[in-house]
């Protein structure tokens, strides 16, 4: 599982990459340093602090230039109703984990300006005039509320000791939850210990049906464990040091691998933890991926099948963005379609050399 996860994932990272490397042109964006780079956009305007927790914010007034409006890893006009509710806007307050990677600017990078980022995706749909209000997307996701979507909401997952997990929901709409994805490798894992620390896992899995691995503890080694192998058991063999060199040092790394400690865990640790949001808040559950990530698809049934009441798992569900993208307004379809090469199931996405502006 974990091999086909890489395989599809990277190939999925290859195309998006491909695509905003042509997406971005004419778009404040930087590349990251790595190889192959992502594409990270900017604001097209000052910092996200100049924006006033006002509606509408003076940047959207008539006065103001409609690109004052802009980011490139945003659909216009999600971004302009994202802009004008400072509680959509917060999700920008999320700093880029791999801000290190990426060239300084005066703004600090957040996760919703890469363009591999599953959360900014989720907004761009949702956040487009009219898709909340849709009929046929609240029917394609079972929602029976007027209310607007809510992102990063936090639930509160039971412990065992009394105490509670404020774990965050990608969003949440009326009494759905929704996690998104896009090309994250997989739902992590996490030791069996902590999983089975919340309080009703033992209620709502049946914990031998769930995914299995076993995890192994890194650690390094102390100059007394290994004298004469300490410096070289995590340090890359050189290549002006040939073959051998290599084949001795990998050597060093598997004796040192073998003997760290193992621990029981599981696999699919969001999904599971999700599950548990929605038993605890009596909410459905949603998980939405990339038709292209089947290997996410079949990670998420080893987990519904380990449910053991019908009664919930028939609040679990799954979704892809292609199913959702024929229900959406044709402006932001041709926004998917070039950006993500997302289109309806059963149709082409265009040919990532023909990847063009939207004016």
């Amino acid at each position: 599982m974990s091999t086909n996860s890489s395989l599809f994932a990277g190939e999925l990272r290859r195309e998006l990459g491909l695509r905003n490397q042509l997406w971005a042109r004419g778009r404040a964006h930087v590349e990251s340093y790595g190889n192959p780079p992502v594409i990270v956009y900017a604001p097209e305007y000052p910092a996200d602090e100049d924006l006033p927790a006002v509606s509408p914010p003076a940047h959207l007034t008539d006065e103001a230039p409609a690109r004052l409006c802009r980011h490139g890893n945003f659909f216009d006009a999600s971004y302009a109703a994202i802009a004008s509710r400072p509680e959509w806007m917060r999700r920008f307050d999320k700093i880029h984990a791999q801000g290190r990677a990426l060239p300084k600017a005066e703004r600090r990078w957040r996760e919703l300006d890469s363009s591999m980022s599953s959360d900014a995706l989720l907004m761009n749909v949702f956040c487009a005039p009219g898709v909340a209000d849709s009929a046929e997307v609240k029917r394609a996701l079972g929602v029976d509320s007027d209310a607007l979507p809510e992102f990063g909401w936090k639930a509160r997952v039971p412990l065992a000791n009394g105490r509670f997990d404020r774990t965050e929901v990608d969003m949440r709409w009326g009494s759905l939850l929704v996690e998104s994805k896009l090309t994250e490798a997989d739902f992590q894992t996490r030791e069996a210990r902590i999983v089975e620390g919340y309080r009703d896992f033992a209620a709502v899995f049946e914990p031998e049906l769930l995914p299995r691995v076993e995890l192994r503890a890194m650690r390094r080694r102390t100059a007394e464990e290994f004298a004469e192998e300490f410096t070289q058991e995590w340090e890359a063999a050189s290549q002006d040091e040939g073959a051998a060199a290599r084949v001795f040092q990998a050597e060093i790394v598997a004796r040192a691998r073998e003997a760290e400690p193992v621990e029981a865990g599981y696999t699919g640790y969001q999904l599971i933890r999700n599950v548990l949001a929605a038993h605890a808040a009596g909410c459905s559950f949603c998980l939405v991926h990339d038709e292209r990530r089947p290997d996410l698809r079949e990670a998420w049934f080893a987990v519904m099948a380990a449910v053991r009441s019908a009664e919930l798992r028939v609040r679990l569900k799954v979704l892809t963005w292609q199913e959702l993208a024929g229900l959406l307004p044709a402006p932001l379809q041709e926004f998917l379609d070039l950006k993500y090469g997302i289109v309806q199931s059963g149709r082409l996405a265009s040919p990532v050399g023909e990847v063009a502006q939207i004016e």
